[in-house]
């Protein structure tokens, strides 16, 4: 047990006595005892008495402080009667039940029992000090009360009474070096017995760490007040003393602190009067942050206290976050939603949804909307949703579900008496095993790490390729980017006899053997003879952004009749999939990628087998930006030089220095017909994920365009959470493109937006015929993905 008695601390000067084995003792305190050199004490009395201080949780030493001191000698830490009458007076009611916790020997009870007010119970750990006060009493005072208690644990019914009054009770409990357990502990005790309409009345110093645990602990539910105890004239300087008064209120609206300072009540200076002002200003702000707060992160002792009401009682479509955790081995983040109660009947009256860390980013777990959806399926009436992150990642399920059962069971509603469980659901991150194939960190890209893994389920169109085992894929991921996976590949294992195989095997050449070879060695024992299947679009926005190209694709299907290559651009290299894919599917494509970081280029030639061709795929190690502005000067300059030339002027075009050129020879503009930004941001700020913010800028959106053809189709792969931002970008392209499409993926947060150079633009009638020659010009050995990609030019809008 920590003693119930006040000592001025840590912030004052400590001086120690001459004996250097002596304890130290504050120079106020000092003061105050010496003065039992006036009242006969002798020298080695009064040293045997600072002794008794040295170990301040010790109740043995504060026996003997009280037994030194004698039966008759009341002993007064701070703030005497004669200042102290007129501020306590004035905040207590008629005929209070007044509890005085840490009552020493102080004769505070005996002047206010003798200011009319009789119903005082004092309590102490001290034997010696409660037997002493009550032989000095007894027979004048004979109402007064007096019980052997700990403050920390009181033995009193809850609502007991209507004031509680602590004079320096909580400074002792509140020693730097001992933290706020106990203190903590000796405010719920305050908070339990007291009535509402009560009020806790604190004597204090008001040192920092004091007044942040007293502002803290009543926050919710209560009206709180700081006043300055008027103090004698002095020459000497000397501490201020404070009363903190703080009212049990039925509401558990937030309220600002008051406070009565002015010129003549507060008589301190330097570092006592900074702190105090300091410290009502900050939480005053707090207190303005979590009225004016839409989504405030709540820790759970302040929920408990009443930030949000009564947390044991349903509120039907009430949402609140917080933080979980701090004795426990982790802590959490985590959401609480009541269920609306058309939503019941309800099969729990709360549950727990874990959601990993994978998957932690989806929309169905981080936005709002998303999160009611889980609620209605959970069948729970409160349903406390933890989004795990990077911390837990050590740590299996069963501990943290152990770590996890006792604070969620503090978020229950209702006192359940029958023993229910309270069940913990979990979502999957669908990843059945996993297995790091590669780590490296880029100067550029930051951490990148190269995994296969296996689905517990996988797309249907696959799985009808290959129903009966399970199917790897390589993922190619960008930790800078949480929950990013930048590209995955679908792996076949070289050598069986499986027909996704089939094609590869015929397309290998002596070069991609040392490829391959690189491949095997780095993959590791358990996938080294798989390999990367370019056939297949794995990335759903892939998928999307292949079946953008149905807008052009009658001048597609024009210009693979005629023999002539359609010139591409992709700005983002990944892994190279989707690059591969287009010079699979539609060899009549030349498609050029920028990629800004050489590190990514290697992962992608070493673990995806991604294979330049100097005719037919070209990959710039380049800023894409400069890349395009590059391009679309070179294609003014072409445009000029065709004029001076048909004008009489015999100088031919210039170069931009790319591997570009002409549909024809000679008089045509260098420009290209498909420009791709598929990048990621490296600025969480921006809002976005893809792409970086540089990117859709309306100067960048205008050197897209004057690269393009005629016929020219702008791709970019969208991702925010923002739709405001979603919004504003689609405002640029509108200013700049002609006609924008979209196409919002299911249960994704990529949206895909193309733009069309051309006036004239394909009519939505047009579609299924637009897709019919897009399936044609797909030159792909399985009809099932064909499908797949026809089936996504269904979800194509137009943007007006």
């Amino acid at each position: 047990m920590y003693v119930p008695y006040t000592f001025l601390y840590s912030n004052l000067l400590q001086h120690s006595l001459k004996d250097k084995a002596k304890p130290q003792i504050n120079p106020a305190l000092t003061t105050r005892l010496q003065r039992s050199r006036k009242m006969g004490k002798k020298e080695e009395q009064l040293a045997e008495l600072l002794g008794t201080l040295g170990d301040f949780t010790s109740k043995e030493n504060w026996d003997k402080f009280f037994t030194i001191r004698g039966t008759d000698d009341a002993f007064e830490w701070y703030a005497e009667w004669s200042e102290l009458r007129n501020p306590l007076l004035s905040h207590l009611p008629p005929q209070p039940q007044i509890l005085v916790p840490g009552c020493g020997s102080s004769r505070l009870s005996e002047h206010l029992y003798d200011a009319g007010f009789n119903s005082i119970t004092n309590i102490d750990f001290s034997k010696v000090a409660i037997s002493d006060c009550l032989r000095r009493n007894v027979r004048h005072r004979p109402d007064m009360r007096w019980r052997v208690m700990d403050m920390t644990a009181m033995q009193f019914e809850d609502e007991a009474f209507d004031v509680v009054v602590d004079k320096g009770g909580l400074d002792a409990l509140m020693e730097p070096e001992l933290g706020p357990k106990l203190g903590t502990q000796y405010l719920s005790e305050v908070r339990r017995v007291l009535k509402f309409g009560g009020k806790f009345i604190c004597l204090t110093l008001a040192e920092s760490h004091v007044l942040a645990l007293i502002f803290s602990k009543f926050r919710f539910g209560w009206k709180m007040g700081v006043h300055a105890i008027p103090q004698k004239p002095s020459s000497k300087p000397s501490l201020q003393a404070f009363m903190v008064v703080a009212e049990k209120q039925v509401s558990s609206v937030l309220q600002e602190i008051t406070s009565s300072f002015n010129d003549s009540s507060l008589a301190l200076k330097g570092s006592q009067a900074c702190g105090l002002l300091e410290a009502v200003e900050k939480e005053n702000q707090i207190r303005r942050d979590y009225s004016t707060g839409s989504d405030v992160l709540y820790s759970l002792e302040e929920l408990q206290l009443g930030a949000r009401g009564d947390l044991t009682k349903l509120c039907p479509g009430h949402r609140f976050q917080l933080t979980l955790g701090g004795d426990s081995r982790f802590s959490y983040r985590a959401v609480v939603l009541d269920a609306q109660e058309s939503s019941g009947p309800f099969a729990y009256h709360c549950g727990v949804f874990i959601v990993p860390k994978t998957r932690a980013h989806e929309w169905l777990f981080s936005s709002e909307e998303g999160q009611w959806m889980v609620v209605e399926s959970s069948k729970a009436a409160r349903l406390v949703m933890v989004l795990l992150d990077a911390s837990h990642v050590s740590a299996s399920m069963d501990d943290i579900q152990k770590d996890l059962s006792p604070l969620v069971k503090q978020l229950a509603p209702g006192k359940d008496d029958s023993g229910a469980q309270i069940p913990f659901m979990m979502a999957s991150d669908g990843i059945k095993q996993r297995n790091i194939v590669h780590q490296v960190t880029s100067t550029i890209t930051g951490p990148v790490i190269v995994e296969d893994v296996i689905y517990e389920n996988v797309d249907g169109d696959i799985s009808r390729i290959l129903p009966s085992r399970d199917l790897t894929f390589r993922r190619l991921v960008f930790q800078r980017s949480e929950g990013l996976v930048q590209s995955e590949a679908l792996l076949y294992e070289e050598g069986s006899n499986n027909k996704v195989g089939e094609t590869e095997r015929k397309k290998t050449n002596s070069s991609s053997k040392s490829k391959r070879r690189g491949i095997q060695r780095r993959s590791g024992e358990t996938s080294h003879q798989l390999k990367v299947y370019h056939g297949y679009l794995a990335s759903s926005y892939h998928t999307g952004i292949l079946s953008g190209l149905m807008l052009i694709s009658s001048y597609l299907e024009s210009m693979a009749s005629t023999q002539k290559s359609v010139k591409a651009v992709v700005i983002g290299l990944g892994a190279g999939l989707l690059p591969m894919f287009l010079h699979r599917c539609m060899p009549f494509m030349h498609t050029e990628v920028v990629e800004l970081d050489p590190v990514v280029l290697k992962l992608a030639k070493e673990y995806f087998s991604f294979v330049e061709d100097d005719h037919l795929q070209v990959v710039h190690i380049a800023d894409g930006i400069q890349f395009l502005r590059n391009v679309a000067n070179s294609a003014a300059a072409d445009e000029i030089s065709a004029v001076q030339e048909k004008e009489g002027a015999t100088e031919p075009p210039s170069s931009n220095g790319s591997c570009l050129e002409s549909h024809v020879e000679g008089k045509v503009p260098s420009k290209v017909d498909i420009v791709i930004i598929d990048v990621d941001s490296a600025d969480s700020s921006s809002g976005m994920t893809c792409p970086a913010a540089d990117f859709v800028q309306e100067t960048f959106l205008q050197t897209v365009k004057d690269a393009l053809s005629e016929k020219g189709l702008f791709i970019i792969n969208l991702v925010s959470r923002s739709q405001a931002i979603k919004d504003s970008v689609i405002s640029r392209m509108k200013m700049v493109f002609s006609h924008l499409f979209c196409l919002q993926l299911e249960e994704d947060v990529n949206e895909v937006i193309f733009g069309l150079c051309s006036a004239s633009c394909i009519k939505e009638d047009s579609f299924p015929e637009a897709a019919l020659q897009l399936e044609k010009l797909l030159k792909l050995e399985h009809p099932e993905i064909s499908q797949s990609i026809i089936n996504t030019t269904k979800k194509l809008r137009q943007l007006k």
